[in-house]
């Protein structure tokens, strides 16, 4: 059995003139992320291991998680496969991962979340909005043979307001 927990990072800011990866967070992001991470702690998921793109936003999103449900830094790693919109890049990704990874999470980008659970997902999601967090569970031993799941669980800001 393995798990996924997909976070799509916050809501950027587009008033800086900084390159795509370099933009900050705006503050409606950073509390719609404190908002699903605290909601979410209920689940007493804990991950062996996160991921994140290296972009800014992704990575900040990441670090209010990380605080907010207890965990340790030690498990995070910046993977540049996640600084991917199409999907392809991090499906890649996750099919590589070691086997006796059983529990994770992932921070990224739009579209390629969105097509990512729904592809491998058991519920139709429009759209992954920005802070929203997709819990995906699979039948299978080991990552390369990652196929149709089951989605768990959807925790969107707009839903705890």
């Amino acid at each position: 059995m393995k798990e996924i927990i997909f976070i799509r990072h916050a809501k950027s800011s587009w008033d800086y003139d900084v390159s795509d990866r370099e933009r900050p967070l705006k503050k409606r992001g950073i509390n719609d992320s404190h908002l699903v991470s605290s909601y979410f702690k209920q689940f007493n998921f804990t991950p062996d291991a996160i991921f994140t793109s290296p972009a800014v936003r992704a990575r900040k999103t990441c670090k209010i998680f990380v605080e907010n449900l207890d965990i340790s830094n030690g498990s995070l790693k910046i993977q540049e496969a996640i600084y991917d919109f199409g999907g392809n890049q991090l499906i890649g990704f996750i099919k590589s991962l070691d086997k006796k990874l059983n529990n994770i999470m992932i921070f990224g980008h739009n579209h390629a979340l969105t097509s990512i659970v729904n592809s491998f997902g058991s519920k139709y999601i429009d759209n992954v909005p920005t802070s929203g967090l997709i819990h995906l569970r699979f039948d299978i031993d080991n990552w390369k043979d990652i196929k149709k799941g089951i989605t768990i669980l959807t925790v969107f800001p707009r839903d705890l307001k």
